[in-house]
């Protein structure tokens, strides 16, 4: 009998101890007196809970953020394929232009 009683004296400081430990992650707000077990627990579940959707707001919106980023990356690439574009017509157009300027310059000369 008295071993029991030791086991059951052992395992409510244990209890103890864990609802204490509970109370310092928990936030208990203004009345933050003394609370029940069963007070403390609910508490412990609504801040588990209010955890749990944060997380979910959070990797939805981590999601969004990756498909923006990945959109913004093909943009960034097909400007970058219709800079090289713009850049070797720019770069055709002023060889031509040089040929052309070649061509001309015995007129000036004439003039």
């Amino acid at each position: 009998r008295s071993t029991h009683n030791e086991m059951e004296k052992n395992r409510r400081a244990q209890l103890r101890l864990c609802l204490e430990r509970l109370k310092g992650l928990v936030p208990l707000g203004a009345a933050a007196g003394r609370h029940t077990t069963l007070s403390l627990l609910t508490r412990a579940r609504l801040h588990i809970q209010k955890l749990e959707d944060q997380e979910r707001r959070a990797l939805h919106q981590i999601e969004q953020l990756q498909r923006e980023q990945r959109h913004l990356q093909r943009q960034l690439e097909k400007l970058g394929i219709e800079r090289v574009r713009i850049d070797s017509i720019g770069s055709s157009l002023s060889s031509v232009r040089s040929d052309s300027d070649q061509g001309e310059s015995p007129c000036w000369g004439m003039d």
